[in-house]
């Protein structure tokens, strides 16, 4: 049998999968199992942040396979706490807590915002506000927390205390009943909503509410965070103080990690035993994260920039193109022609990306070579204009 028909047979029916079966790869150049070569602008759905097999990558998650492969949080290790630091010297956060996903995170987040809520206000502030056609995960409560319907039919009754407002809605805010709301929840570009990043007066507006209610601010920086958005995490680029930040997909390159980031408001609210993870913290993540993180510096992040720069004025009133949005190399691409069509047509030409809602989706590793991205936008809009 082969790989397609094997995972037809033995995998569960929860992805609707292209006909491509890769076997490796080299940065952003990944190959199929008959040698078809193709540029990755997904990553994995931003996960790959250095690329496949990257070289400093690979050497980090080696050497700590070779000490520890893993440890119960009974003890410490030293890429956990190493991380832990670094996170919190880049952000100013305080604590960090670690899991295995972009989920997780946010459930993590969750559970310290109603604990901050009942502990300011009691029993009946538990309410937590996110935005319309918001993502946070697949989990029966982060599903409640997404402002998204099509997600919801068919897990019904999802966990309560979740409302939803309409993203840059400045008036909605004033909606908001600080009295039994806990948290504000938000990403700053709406990823699996269809890459549209948020005004930069309702994510300031939301700020002032927040401090001035005793609300806690809180950013799901899961697909955003890790320098996709030109800044090491996209809250940086509104000049805002979030209490609580969840993350994810690209921070360990390639390997399952989350983390939950603690402001000063925050960083003491979970006590012994109020929460935890079995695999949060493993060893070879948080080198493998290390790895990552130490390398998204001010001039990686000046790159992505000057790379999104490109992509927005190569592809806005390209023919077939309606219009492109986004922030840094998380970037939708609204088209005349079905973004699926476009899609399977790239694949044809050997341009892998994705879909958002009715737009493709660019998130392209973020050391990408120039001349690698220049060629893959070129095909991409030769292939709308067709």
């Amino acid at each position: 049998m082969s790989i397609c028909e094997l995972d037809k047979q033995y995998v569960s029916n929860t992805y609707n999968r292209f006909p491509v079966t890769i076997v490796s790869g080299k940065g952003s150049v990944v190959y199929d199992e008959a040698g078809k070569e193709y540029i990755d602008l997904g990553s994995g759905i931003g996960v790959t942040a250095f690329g496949v097999a990257d070289e400093l990558w690979q050497k980090a998650v080696t050497e700590q396979i070779g000490k520890v492969q893993h440890m119960s949080n009974l003890y410490y290790t030293e890429p956990c706490a190493k991380l832990a630091k670094t996170l919190c010297e880049r952000t100013g956060m305080k604590k960090v807590f670690f899991c295995n996903s972009g989920a997780e995170s946010n459930e993590c987040l969750i559970k310290a915002a109603r604990k901050y809520g009942f502990e300011k206000r009691g029993a009946d502030c538990y309410e937590v506000v996110t935005l319309v056609n918001s993502f946070h995960g697949r989990t029966i409560t982060t599903l409640a927390a997404t402002g998204q319907d099509v997600f919801h039919e068919q897990f019904k009754p999802l966990t309560a205390g979740f409302r939803h407002i309409a993203a840059n809605d400045i008036a909605a805010i004033g909606t908001i009943d600080p009295k039994k709301t806990c948290a504000v929840l938000f990403e700053c570009v709406q990823g699996e909503g269809g890459v549209n990043a948020l005004d930069r007066e309702f994510v300031l507006t939301l700020d002032a509410f927040c401090k001035k209610n005793d609300v806690l601010l809180c950013v799901d920086e899961v697909q955003t965070g890790n320098g996709r958005s030109g800044a090491l995490y996209a809250y940086m680029n509104f000049g805002i103080e979030p209490d609580l930040v969840s993350t994810a997909k690209g921070l360990a390159g390639g390997l399952p990690i989350g983390a939950t980031l603690f402001g000063a408001k925050t960083e003491n609210i979970f006590a012994y035993s109020d929460h935890g993870s079995t695999f949060g913290g493993n060893p070879v993540s948080c080198a493998a994260a290390l790895s990552v993180i130490d390398r998204i510096d001010d001039k990686l992040l000046a790159e992505v920039r000057e790379k999104s720069e490109y992509v927005f004025k190569t592809l806005t009133g390209a023919k077939g193109v309606e219009s492109v949005s986004g922030m840094g190399l998380m970037i939708g691409i609204k088209t005349e022609k079905p973004a699926k069509e476009l899609v399977a047509k790239l694949i044809e030409d050997g341009i892998l990306c994705l879909t958002a809602k009715d737009k493709l989706r660019l998130l392209p590793a973020l050391n990408i070579p120039f001349e690698t991205l220049k060629k893959a936008v070129d095909r991409i809009k030769a292939a709308c204009a067709e």
